[in-house]
């Protein structure tokens, strides 16, 4: 089954919302198709956002990058976490007061840019520590960081992204690093900015002007999720960190709207399906054994993954699949499991 019975998955919403690392760009690299798409949407006239966990950028940097790679951005229609981490403690500090930044460049200028005090060191008590992702992140400035916050500062994490997509595999993100302070204080942030928090993409949403919006992302735990929690359907595509086997997986509060290998899926019927789909329908049909889903039948691959999900969800099985015809193991073989 397609997502709109032969209709464009894009034509019901006024506007799209991008993560970026996994579904437009892969580090400082376009994935293929994203910029045609993005190119299509403007082309129609279509309103776009980027709301982004990674607090290494500003949104200006981010434009920057984006418009390099041919997909034409302005900062304005970028939200980051680093961003939005800078007006929660604007709101909740007094004008200048200091704030120990453990993070990337980027993080410290948003601090500045709305009039607080970036510092470094716990001794020069600040009023809070925010703490983002930064490759030059070490054990010094966790080790002030933990200080600081033994000391009462409030501690601000832009995201808890456990990794961050590369062309070698996930690797470390900043929930890792958050989970090192997490492991020496014996305690959660006090807040966490970005997705799946849904402050990034209920910011977004208010530009649609009352008109529906539809969130894309790769990642289960932190776009769809974050979604969900702001009350938006979702476009799973398979381009970045979450794999079909986590979608067998996932718990209700991260299971998408609609799926797509990438993001041809917004223009072409036949490149999208809602989840879940019927576990007998479109040629397919889904049992269990012994805790294994079996597939059965023939059809598109997008369809046997609908049905997979809904016996999945349904029954807390899987992610193990089993094929039991040809044309099953085709379509486990193009979904990226093993056959």
């Amino acid at each position: 089954m397609s997502a709109r019975a032969g209709e464009r998955l894009v034509d019901g919403y006024t506007l799209v919302v991008f993560d970026l690392d996994g579904v437009i760009y892969l580090i400082d690299r376009p994935i293929p198709g994203a910029v045609e798409a993005v190119g299509r949407l403007h082309a129609e006239g279509r309103a776009v956002a980027y709301a982004t966990n990674n607090a290494s950028r500003r949104s200006s940097e981010v434009a920057e990058l984006l418009t390099g790679m041919g997909v034409p951005a302005r900062p304005e229609e970028v939200l980051t976490s680093a961003a939005a981490a800078a007006q929660l403690l604007r709101d909740a500090l007094p004008a200048g007061a200091p704030v120990l930044v453990v993070g990337a460049e980027a993080l410290r200028a948003e601090i500045s840019a709305v009039g607080l005090r970036p510092v470094t060191l716990a001794d020069e008590e600040p009023a809070a520590v925010v703490q983002g992702y930064g490759p030059q992140v070490g054990w010094v400035d966790l080790a002030e960081a933990s200080v600081a916050v033994r000391a009462g500062a409030p501690w601000y994490a832009t995201n808890t992204d456990r990794t961050l997509p590369s062309g070698r595999g996930p690797l470390p993100g900043n929930g890792s690093l958050v989970a090192v302070l997490r492991t020496a204080l014996d305690r959660e942030p006090d807040v966490v900015v970005g997705k799946p928090e849904p402050a990034l993409f209920a910011t977004a949403a208010r530009r649609a002007d009352g008109g529906r919006t539809l969130v894309v992302g790769d990642r289960l735990d932190t776009d769809i999720e974050g979604a969900r929690r702001a009350g938006l359907d979702s476009l799973l595509v398979l381009t970045g960190v979450s794999d079909v086997p986590e979608l067998l997986a996932a718990p209700q509060a991260r299971r998408p709207t609609y799926v797509a290998l990438d993001l041809a899926g917004l223009f072409d019927p036949a490149a999208v399906v809602a989840v879940p789909g019927d576990p007998d329908r479109d040629g397919w049909s889904v049992t269990v054994t012994d805790g294994e889903l079996v597939l059965d039948g023939a059809g598109r691959p997008l369809d046997a993954l609908a049905a997979l999900c809904a016996v999945a969800w349904a029954a807390s099985a899987g992610p193990v699949v089993r094929a039991v015809s040809p044309q099953a193991a085709e379509a486990l073989t193009a979904l990226g499991l093993p056959a």
